[in-house]
């Protein structure tokens, strides 16, 4: 997670995370689905809906720093008008956007819901039974025991049985 104290940047790169979760997820019929199980999609619906959910506070305080910045009469308009009015039009653009942002958390708070009961039944895709060390065992390479995950009991250094380990103790 990038550190920032530039608030303006960290929305900058939520913006562009969205930019890159849109490329990422463009439909092409000559690959696979980039949610090939029903999970993924109830997952990114999920971070989606958190998202949305923050918003509103986030729209809110920008809001709450142009007041500040007013009050102190930190603010200029460029157009010569009382920079006042424009802050004013800000706020009512920002509480129609916490509104909205608002309901679009609940929008995919509901979507999340009814994503949940949705199971995968295409075929199986899952990792096969590979070799593991020198292809003395069958495993799925998934745990902790060794480098491929096998619990054989292989040397962690050459990955041989223990009758055909050449390393020294």
């Amino acid at each position: 997670m990038t550190t920032a104290t530039d608030p303006a940047q960290l929305a900058r790169d939520a913006a562009q995370a969205v930019r890159e979760f849109n490329h990422l997820t463009f439909p092409r019929p000559d690959q696979t689905p980039t949610f090939p199980y029903p999970g993924d999609a109830y997952d990114a619906i999920g971070a989606f809906k958190t998202l949305a959910q923050r918003l509103p506070q986030a729209i809110e305080q920008i809001g709450t720093a142009l007041d500040v910045l007013a009050t102190i009469g930190h603010l200029g308009s460029a157009d010569g008008e009382d920079p006042n009015r424009h802050v004013a039009h800000v706020q009512e653009f920002l509480v129609t956007a916490m509104e909205q942002a608002s309901g679009l958390a609940q929008c995919l708070d509901l979507a999340h819901s009814a994503a949940s009961p949705l199971t995968y039944s295409g075929p199986d895709n899952g990792p096969e039974e590979e070799p593991c060390g020198e292809g003395m065992c069958q495993c799925s390479c998934v745990g902790v025991l060794h480098p491929c995950g096998c619990d054989c009991p292989r040397c962690s250094d050459c990955r041989q049985l223990p009758e055909n380990c050449d390393c020294d103790d």
